[in-house]
């Protein structure tokens, strides 16, 4: 018999987000999958360990998958990932797969599953609270309001100057080592005091910051953008 993969989503960083049925399976599940980063255990397994202390004992899946922006290499790298999910699901063990936020929003998982699924194995996602989310709340502000549009933009591809100029409020996430640009671009389309930040959302080190103009220095890569024109 198969075993089943379950990708999870453990929230922004607080481990009291974590959803309880993110936490039952966690617990059920055999194995515990994550990304790993120069054989480091990622974030997501941190945050989902202080919300279930169990995991700690359970067989781990690690997997390393190097960034590249080559698609060829890229997609060699997702393929061998999915390889080893494979392997372990043959052995009809069920996989608890951790990612921070929600699986569905820019997460590698996706990549996972999707092959997973096409190999004739079953899978589900477990929805987590987004960064995004977290980070309105910690600024006690909405996010959208009435007819108000909100988009949702990856801040270190080309696509951020065009979609600044879209009408509504917009998320940026994903900014990383492009920080400065995009804050040049906020200060070009006159966006700079009308944008916030919060970096490390639920983690300790949290900063909230009212204007990017307060921000002297590249936030942390977990750092999360909103911008509000009106």
């Amino acid at each position: 018999m198969q075993g089943k993969l379950y990708g999870i989503g453990v929230g922004p960083g607080d481990p009291e987000l974590v959803t309880l049925k993110a936490a039952r399976l966690m617990r059920e599940c055999d194995v515990v999958g994550m990304i790993a980063a120069n054989g480091e255990k990622q974030t997501a397994f941190e945050i989902a360990r202080k919300a279930v202390p169990e995991i700690e004992s359970k067989e781990q899946l690690l997997i390393d998958i190097p960034m590249s922006r080559d698609p060829e290499v890229t997609g060699r790298n997702r393929d061998r990932a999915g390889e080893k999910i494979k392997a372990v699901l043959a052995q009809g063990k069920d996989v608890a797969f951790l990612t921070l936020g929600d699986p569905t929003v820019y997460s590698t998982y996706l990549y996972l599953h999707d092959r997973v699924v096409q190999s004739g194995f079953q899978a589900e996602i477990v929805p987590g609270v987004t960064s995004f989310c977290a980070a309105a709340a910690a600024l006690g502000t909405s996010l959208a309001e009435g007819d108000q549009p909100l988009t949702i933009i990856p801040g270190s591809y080309a696509c951020t100057e065009t979609m600044l100029k879209a009408p509504g409020n917009k998320i940026l996430m994903k900014t990383g080592r492009a920080f400065e640009q995009v804050k040049a671009l906020l200060r070009e389309n006159g966006l700079e005091k009308k944008t916030q930040l919060v970096e490390r959302c639920g983690m300790e080190g949290e900063r909230v910051c009212r204007s990017v103009e307060e921000v002297t220095e590249p936030p942390h890569y977990f750092s999360i953008l909103l911008v509000k024109p009106e």
